[in-house]
């Protein structure tokens, strides 16, 4: 017989972790559910900017799990692969089992888009990265490429300066899209560059990567030396395992109303998964907090 609770959250990232501590708070049975490792995109992140405590991504991830397991929120595990709408409950289903909860708040965050470019699966972990804190220690003194336009490409670009000899960061576009600030913050370090409307066709090497083959916008090709590609060019919202009546944009977000509620009663959403999130971790959190109060409120009523 499936475990029942009030709220099952899907999702451990920081947006997961901190709804489920506090509708725990709120008095409801709480459960939350991850197929990968907890802490979701932040645990790359040596250092988080515009949060309220400081540390790093891993700290503030496992403070909050911490802080759940001594609440009594339950730890289900397993990767969800549907939610059905039963009566008046909520099956969920996953690959650790099949639970049911009266309202759910999925949390499931985003995954890092790839270019899809010859080269990128081959050499993943051999020069192919998508996380500078993790792997630019090991790029000392040499040339590396960061690929995108947005706040997550110059923040890592910056992040790399520390520890390579010069970073190129390549644009599809015209102009970033990313804050003024960070766009000034990078182009003022001596070893960045940036090289606009160019994009990567292919990634070269042996073992190794040793270099790229890049297009311009007017079509005209050429080869960049380089040990290193690190590739942040947005992410795709994790929404698949939604029921198929939960409204989407474009891209596969989950659309929600000012409550943080899906088109489905009972069904809420809030962070990187949701249509309109800002990207901001603090607004995470924010969302979160709302969406176990939506919850709150359903349940209540």
């Amino acid at each position: 017989m499936a475990t029942a609770f009030d709220l099952i959250v899907i999702g451990e990232g920081v947006t997961g972790l901190a709804c489920a501590r506090h509708a725990s708070s709120l008095g409801l049975k709480t459960a939350t559910t991850e197929g990968n490792l907890f802490g979701g995109l932040v645990i790359n992140i040596a250092e988080l900017e515009g949060y309220d405590e400081p540390g790093s991504g891993v700290d503030v991830a496992s403070a909050l799990l911490e802080a759940n397991a001594e609440a009594g929120v339950e730890n289900l595990g397993g990767t969800v692969t549907a939610i059905e709408p039963q009566d008046n409950v909520f099956k969920v289903r996953s690959e650790a089992g099949e639970f049911t909860a009266r309202a759910v708040v999925i949390a499931s965050g985003a995954r890092m888009k790839k270019l899809g470019v010859p080269g990128e699966e081959e050499f993943d972990h051999r020069g192919v990265s998508q996380c500078a804190d993790c792997d630019g220690p090991m790029f000392q003194g040499e040339h590396v490429v960061v690929v995108g336009g947005g706040d997550a490409a110059f923040q890592e670009a910056i992040t790399l300066s520390r520890y390579v000899g010069n970073v190129t960061i390549l644009m599809r576009g015209d102009k970033p899209r990313a804050h003024a600030d960070l766009v000034q913050r990078a182009t003022a370090l001596s070893n960045v560059a940036l090289r606009s409307g160019t994009q990567i066709e292919e990634i070269l090497g042996a073992t190794t990567v040793e270099g790229i083959t890049v297009r311009t916008n007017a079509g005209e090709r050429s080869r960049i030396d380089c040990t290193g590609v690190f590739v942040f060019v947005g992410v795709a919202p994790n929404s698949e395992f939604a029921p198929a009546t939960v409204a989407r944009s474009a891209d596969g977000a989950i659309q929600t109303d000012d409550t943080f509620q899906t088109a489905v009663r009972g069904i809420f959403a809030a962070g990187a998964v949701r249509a309109g999130y800002s990207g901001k971790l603090v607004d995470a959190v924010r969302e979160a907090r709302a969406a176990a109060e939506g919850a709150a409120r359903l349940l209540a009523g």
